[in-house]
């Protein structure tokens, strides 16, 4: 095939694509162009997920009515003049690309006005054909609306997410740029429906409180570091208050959102030792570094930034976020009682199992065997079969409890040897194969709570619960809307009786916003195995023998006691043969 010029309509749409991605990709592009303009108030209206409409209002300084067509040519822009000030930007926007690239795969609407002009001028490009100006009333600032995107590139509108994937993918960016700028007003609008809005006032932690709700808002740690010339300011969680990815970790580097891996691995790096493994901080986060220390031009989406001295950012971030959580979190202490004679409860606490069993005889380890009731009752290890292939495969033998070790593991001795069970798992377990045996039988008991529980979630995740209350009310739950991203929990199953409901609905959503699958169509089983988890008593709660003892009989009942829902195994087997091994009883054969 013979070489030739693309034509500039299609140039524009290849050109397009590295800019426009998907609907969100508007949204930001343009919401930077209205803060780069002063904006003090943005209005953001989306209908269809933005693929028919997506509309920016700002109250910035507005275009000129005789720069409007200029404004949506290839190229132009009022923040460079020069190659030299690609080292030193201070804006959001500069390539001159943005409005260019919508236009080119939409058809958009620019309406503006300066503060000095009596009347407004109106722009449409449709498919990236300019249409003449023309005058109409208009506030002060600009109004982009974009309708019908890709509608002339349906191949990329056919490799667009969900509904559901891409308004959240909106809420979400919205919501990082409400925190990294809190003295602007901003409102989004899906439809007739607001999901987000903002006071302006400046209050971080009030947009905190507005995001993710009062009790997280109140948790969230304080950062404030400054040192030589660069300064580190926002929030990040305590360690008691973690999410299952990485994608409350938000990183702004002077105003723009950026996604840094060095960045996220230094603060990961402050939390080491602190946090388990597969669990992440909620972080937002501010950093200020002049202009000429950090290139912003790697990527058409701005995305990604490299810095002049990248170790020194990476010590001061690592080191100042550090430096929060020793400060607003104490050392913690080993309780005497793990170690010491301890007490056993008299009243019984629910924790959600039933744990009402007939009280066995106590046991305890001595010094030659198990005593009962202060029965001295030598074991003999001839007594038991060594061999472990009696086992069923999946299930377990009748155990006898011994006790609880560090308020977390279970143990027992079997008929072939020592049994140590991790009581969240096993509890997991338990509360799961219950769960599904109510659901098969379509008989899930409901209890309502005495005082409803209102919960708060970000817009990202309100939307994605929304679409799961009928399985939230097939499972026994009772949760409505009560109010904008709110949610009021009214009732409980019997089964999690005791437990944290708001942790039942995060639950929810948390994990699954690691992945783009719509929610609509996961399995029951594996949303029931998240409530499960969450309401599954923890690693270093104290259970009384009765708790221990019901827990274990349960646990002997399930049909996969081995693991839990989520594969990971809920006991270790050492065998008589194995411990004769280990103290030198018996050589290896």
């Amino acid at each position: 095939m013979p070489i030739r010029l693309l034509s500039s309509e299609v140039a524009s749409q290849i050109a397009a694509g590295e800019v426009v991605e998907r609907p969100a990709s508007v949204v930001k592009e343009l919401t930077e162009n209205s803060l780069d303009a002063g904006a003090k108030s943005i209005s953001i209206s989306i209908a269809d997920a933005g693929r028919t409409l997506i509309e920016v209002a700002d109250d910035g300084c507005g275009i000129p009515a005789a720069e409007l067509e200029l404004a949506a040519a290839r190229h132009a822009t009022s923040k460079l003049s020069q190659a030299a000030d690609l080292f030193r930007i201070s804006t959001l926007g500069f390539r001159g690309e943005a409005l260019a690239s919508i236009g080119s795969v939409s058809r958009m609407t620019i309406t503006a006005r300066i503060e000095s002009a009596k009347e407004g001028a109106r722009i449409q490009i449709d498919g990236g054909i300019t249409e003449k100006i023309e005058k109409v009333g208009a506030p002060v600032g600009t109004v982009v609306r974009v309708e019908n995107l890709f509608y002339n590139v349906p191949a990329r509108l056919k490799f667009l997410k969900a509904d559901m994937t891409e308004r959240r993918a909106i809420d979400s960016l919205v919501t990082r740029y409400a925190l990294a700028y809190p003295n602007v007003r901003f409102k989004v609008t899906d439809g007739k429906q607001v999901t987000l809005q903002t006071a302006g006032d400046g209050d971080r932690r009030a947009i905190l409180a507005a995001l993710y709700g009062v009790d997280v808002a109140k948790q969230m740690l304080e950062v404030i570091a400054e040192e030589d010339g660069v300064s580190l300011t926002g929030f990040i969680s305590p360690t008691s208050l973690t999410r299952s990815n990485r994608k409350e970790i938000t990183f702004f580097v002077n105003g723009r959102w950026v996604q840094e891996f060095s960045l996220t691995a230094a603060l990961l790096q402050a939390y080491h030792t602190l946090l388990m493994v597969g669990r992440y901080p909620l972080t937002a986060l501010f950093l200020e570094v002049a202009p000429e220390d950090v290139d912003v031009n790697v990527h058409p989406t701005k995305a990604e930034v490299r810095f002049k001295s990248q170790e020194k950012i990476f010590s001061f971030v690592q080191r100042s976020a550090r430096k929060a959580l020793l400060a607003y979190t104490p050392v913690a202490s080993v309780s005497p009682q793990l170690w010491g004679k301890r007490e056993v409860p008299t009243e019984k606490r629910e924790i959600g199992i039933d744990w009402s069993v007939a009280h066995d005889n106590e046991v305890q380890v001595t010094g030659y065997g198990l005593q009962v009731e202060g029965e001295e009752t030598p074991v003999s290890r001839n007594s038991y079969p060594v061999s472990s292939e009696q086992l069923p495969v999946n299930g377990v033998p009748l155990l006898r409890l011994i006790g609880q070790i560090g308020s977390t593991y279970l143990v027992a001795e079997g008929p072939d040897g020592l049994y140590l069970i991790d009581q969240h798992a096993a509890h997991e377990r338990v509360l799961f194969e219950k769960l599904m045996a109510q659901h098969e039988k379509k008989n899930i008991p409901a209890q309502s709570l005495l005082t409803p529980e209102v919960v708060t979630l970000p817009p990202q995740s309100a939307k994605a619960l929304t679409a799961q209350l009928p399985f939230l009310n097939h499972f026994g739950f009772e949760v409505e809307e009560f109010g904008t991203n709110t949610f009021q929990v009214r009732a409980m199953p019997v089964l999690f009786a005791g437990g944290d409901s708001a942790s039942a609905l995060r639950a929810l959503v948390e994990d699954f916003e690691e992945d783009e699958t719509p929610l609509q169509s996961e399995l029951e089983a594996k949303l029931a195995a998240r409530v499960c988890k969450r309401l599954a008593v923890k690693g270093g709660q104290s259970l009384t023998s009765e708790e221990q003892r019901a827990l274990l009989n349960d646990l002997e009942a399930c049909l996969s006691p081995r693991t839990c829902p989520h594969g990971r195994p809920t006991m270790i087997h050492l065998s008589v043969d194995t411990l004769e091994k280990q103290f030198g009883r018996r050589g290896a054969r």
